[in-house]
């Protein structure tokens, strides 16, 4: 079978097309030979020829050599030793997640529900078990109960196959004789837990972020960190200046390899970041367009260069992006940079978490889509039946499981699982978290008959730009509208806040018939 070569933008090499499925049986493959350059640490940057006998011409092999190039489609990966033995992922949890309260009054950051049936860990989880990484870490310090209670439920039995050799760890901050402290940054977190991770025999850790939205293959991030015989690589995002003033940038080399820091520059001192994002594998006309990379929080660290940093070096750094890094490229570590350009958003406030959420909505393409056969997102397996809609008006939204939708009107939003929507209900622009559980008729009869509101939307409420959590009870004729356009407020024991002009109702909220916000 004939095999298509496609241009890799960055070393303009040809690499064959990926097959997902039964690769091409010898005997239907024509008669050429291909091969192929993988990444391994004893060979550095030249890599490892592999021979692979496939019938047809042998004048023009195809020659794959990865680089530290964006994390395309078209490239491939071939990690020797296999990601799923060699590498540890160490997911943190964040601090008190305060921007985003209340969404967190009751739960760790990153056990927000998100895009209707899933949780914001579900995505860093996900990404490494589509990457062949199953040895996974989370590290996390507050309300870590119902993150405990998903991981346990989603990943508890699933990792690892017979050999039981994967799973999904939640590691809670602890006293110890050594450091009585709690986590007191991203640094000293894993530093915190370092005698259990060098138990590991793994060669790289792999440090990710509970909250971010990206879909990301680790294991070509992996390959770029080996094939450049990187002690650090941090994977970075191209940015045009609008956004960079934003975020902490980089600045790289003609190997790629990063020579400065600047957190949030402006003026003059963003000038001087500008890169040419070309070296990383950006067109020309896109590296015009973005010629700023910026830290997206993820790195791969060589095992034994995160124990002399964490240890010797840097005993007393708090954070990996201010402290470790810069400290890393100042003392001569090889600290490279790996561009990833795709959708990634930081769920770090309650507007950012609001449009992250509404932008699964967009048509015809959304911002992230969970639709990705190749990719899937995994979440707790929760057996419930479909969604009931009962002459309802529903456009530009995507509803979760398990919910019963009556003869209201739905537009640009996201229902949660088990959302309960009664007669005469609109809701525009809103996301509800649905409910952890549902209520029999009994218990409805038995609320109704002693003036109680069950858990859901009542009749003819009216919700507009507002992010209803788990468990909320909104009775009849609410009005969520904000008319006076109020940008901040709390308002906690009437069970809503307001922040950056989005209503949120707090989880277990309840609001009376005929409230209006």
């Amino acid at each position: 079978m004939a095999m298509a070569a496609i241009a890799s933008p960055s070393s303009r090499t040809l690499i064959p097309p990926r097959h997902h499925g039964a690769a091409p049986s010898p005997s239907t493959s024509g008669d050429s030979s291909l091969r192929l350059l993988c990444a391994h640490p004893r060979h550095g940057r030249r890599g490892r020829a592999m021979s692979v006998s496939t019938p047809a011409a042998r004048s023009r092999p195809f020659v794959f050599s990865p680089r530290a190039v964006s994390d395309s489609k078209s490239s491939q990966t071939c990690l020797d030793p296999d990601a799923s033995t060699s590498v540890l992922g160490i997911i943190l949890g964040g601090g008190a997640g305060t921007r985003l309260y209340p969404l967190t009054k009751k739960r760790a950051k990153p056990a927000v529900p998100l895009g209707a049936n899933y949780r914001l860990i579900d995505i860093p989880v996900s990404n490494c078990l589509n990457s062949n990484i199953s040895k996974i870490y989370v590290l996390t310090q507050f309300n870590s109960a119902s993150l405990n209670r998903h991981l346990s439920r989603a990943y508890g039995n699933n990792i690892g196959g017979y050999k039981n050799d994967g799973f999904v760890e939640v590691l809670a901050a602890q006293q110890s004789p050594d450091n009585p402290n709690w986590f007191q940054g991203t640094a000293d977190a894993v530093r915190q837990y370092l005698w259990l991770f060098e138990e590991h025999n793994v060669m790289e850790f792999l440090i990710l972020a509970g909250d971010h939205l990206y879909r990301m293959d680790y294991e070509k991030f992996i390959q770029a960190h080996r094939e450049t015989d990187a002690d650090i690589t941090v994977a970075a995002l191209p940015m045009d200046e609008k956004r960079a003033t934003a975020f902490g940038l980089m600045k790289i080399d003609e190997e790629g390899r990063i020579i400065e820091f600047a957190e949030k520059p402006k003026g003059d001192q963003l000038k001087a970041m500008m890169v040419d994002t070309t070296i990383l594998g950006l067109d020309d006309e896109r590296a015009k367009e973005m010629p700023y990379i910026a830290s997206m929080g993820i790195y791969v660290f060589s095992k034994d260069v995160m124990l002399q940093l964490l240890r010797e070096q840097f005993p007393g750094a708090n954070d990996f992006g201010s402290e470790v890094i810069p400290g890393a490229t100042s003392i001569g570590k090889r600290v490279q940079a790996y561009l990833y350009d795709g959708y990634w958003e930081d769920i770090g406030t309650i507007e950012a978490f609001y449009n992250a959420n509404l932008g699964i909505t967009k048509k015809p393409i959304p911002d992230f889509s969970f639709y990705d056969r190749s990719a899937p997102i995994y979440t707790q397996p929760r057996h419930l039946p479909p969604s009931k809609v009962l002459d309802a008006d529903v456009t530009d939204s995507v509803i979760g499981e398990g919910c019963v939708i009556k003869n209201c009107k739905i537009h640009h939003s996201v229902v949660g699982l088990r959302s309960c929507i009664s007669e005469g209900a609109i809701i525009e622009d809103t996301l509800l978290m649905g409910a952890d559980y549902y209520e029999t008729e009994a218990d409805k009869k038995l609320l109704a008959e002693n003036g109680g509101i069950p858990i859901g939307i009542g009749k003819n409420s009216h919700i507009r730009k507002a992010i209803i959590d788990k468990n909320a009870r909104i009775g009849d004729n609410v009005k969520i509208l904000n008319a006076d356009n109020v940008q901040e407020a709390a308002r906690e024991t009437d069970g809503y806040f307001i922040k950056g002009g989005i209503v949120t109702v707090i989880k277990d909220a309840l609001l009376p018939s005929g409230t209006v916000i």
